[in-house]
């Protein structure tokens, strides 16, 4: 359970992040066919949050490729929604099937 300091942190980091990706400074997803495939997609746009504690880990937790693409496409939380014009329906399965299978770092 976090505490209510760690809770305000982890919600400043997430303004934080939202306003960087609002005005352009932070990596952000591009035209849907940038991305090579899952991995790429991951470590070019997820780990930018889920590797630095902002988001929670998702690599080794075998969430269900259904699951990743609906927070994906919908969003959840500070989680923003990323458009098939940002990472295509290819790509995104790609990536729910890569977190999926992924083992603990």
């Amino acid at each position: 359970m976090l505490t209510g300091r760690q809770r305000n942190i982890r919600l400043a980091c997430a303004c934080i992040a939202l306003g960087a990706v609002l005005l352009g400074n932070w990596p952000q997803a591009g035209r849907a066919d940038e991305w090579k495939d899952g991995p790429d997609t991951y470590n070019r746009v997820c780990s930018y949050c889920h590797e630095t504690g902002v988001g929670p880990k998702i690599t080794g937790r075998h969430l269900p490729a259904a699951y990743v693409q609906a927070i994906v496409r919908n969003g959840y939380k500070a989680m923003p929604a990323f458009r098939p014009s940002e990472i295509d329906d290819r790509i995104l399965g790609e990536l729910a099937q890569y977190m999926s299978n992924t083992e603990d770092q």
